[in-house]
């Protein structure tokens, strides 16, 4: 789809008056630029999607997944909350453990959660309403389930902190894969890392323990864009008090 977006944004760019080149890049190096004016680090990204890359004179030379939700994108907000889709259902057909992962998914998709002692045939019943439930929606929305499957492995739920816990190590080991260079920056991109919860703290701690580094948060695309412009048309680095004004990066994570 890039050859599409590209075409929409020369036209969007024209329709509004601007003359000069286009120049489109991807979500990755706007991430990046995001979190960091330095040309060299590693970008993590895990919000709909997952992937890991790394940078050199701000160009990304290895990546590491993102590859969609059906054969890829391992510890994603969407890979969560597939994950919590199955342990649901494992749990009412009875292959799985009990967890509190049935009552949340059955709230976010508007199904009618078992009573604690039911028959065989109404756990049926919950469980084909979920499969409906589940199957009307985009893959994009199953992502919405990642913030309850991390309150329930904070609160203790066993089924929950596997999901988190995998997820965590997914990450990381996608990070791994692209070799990070010591010292540089790492910059974390997406809701998963972004926003509080296990996976996030998971992830941090084992940046810092095997890479040396901080973590950095990039929430500001428009700033990330904004960067790279001002990057290409001076031809030189952004200064780093030009770049903190311009994103709203910060070191470390809640």
């Amino acid at each position: 789809g890039r050859a599409t977006f590209a075409a929409a944004a020369e036209q969007a760019w024209h329709r509004a008056g601007l003359s000069g080149d286009i120049v489109t890049v991807t979500d990755l190096e706007v991430g990046f630029a995001a979190g960091t004016a330095a040309p060299d680090g590693a970008l993590l990204v895990a919000g709909t999607g997952a992937a890991a890359v790394r940078f050199a004179g701000g160009v990304p030379v290895r990546r590491c997944d993102g590859y969609g939700w059906l054969l890829g994108d391992e510890g994603s907000a969407v890979w969560i909350g597939v994950r919590a889709l199955r342990a649901a259902l494992a749990a009412l057909d009875g292959r799985g453990e009990p967890t509190a992962l049935v009552a949340d998914v059955c709230a976010r998709l508007g199904v009618e959660p078992p009573r604690r002692e039911v028959f065989a045939r109404e756990r049926e019943d919950v469980a084909q309403a979920l499969l409906a439930a589940a199957h009307a929606g985009t893959p994009a929305s199953h992502g919405r389930l990642a913030p309850a499957v991390g309150a329930a492995a904070d609160a203790g739920d066993a089924v929950a902190r596997r999901i988190t816990d995998a997820a965590a190590v997914r990450l990381l080991r996608a990070l791994a894969t692209v070799e990070p260079a010591a010292g540089a920056p790492i910059v974390f991109v997406g809701s998963v890392l972004l926003s509080p919860g296990p996976v996030a703290r998971a992830v941090r701690a084992g940046v810092v323990e095997r890479f040396g580094a901080e973590p950095v948060l990039a929430a500001d695309g428009a700033g990330g864009a904004a960067t790279i412009a001002i990057a290409r048309l001076s031809g030189g680095p952004v200064p780093a008090t030009v770049h903190m004004r311009l994103t709203a990066a910060q070191p470390g994570i809640g």
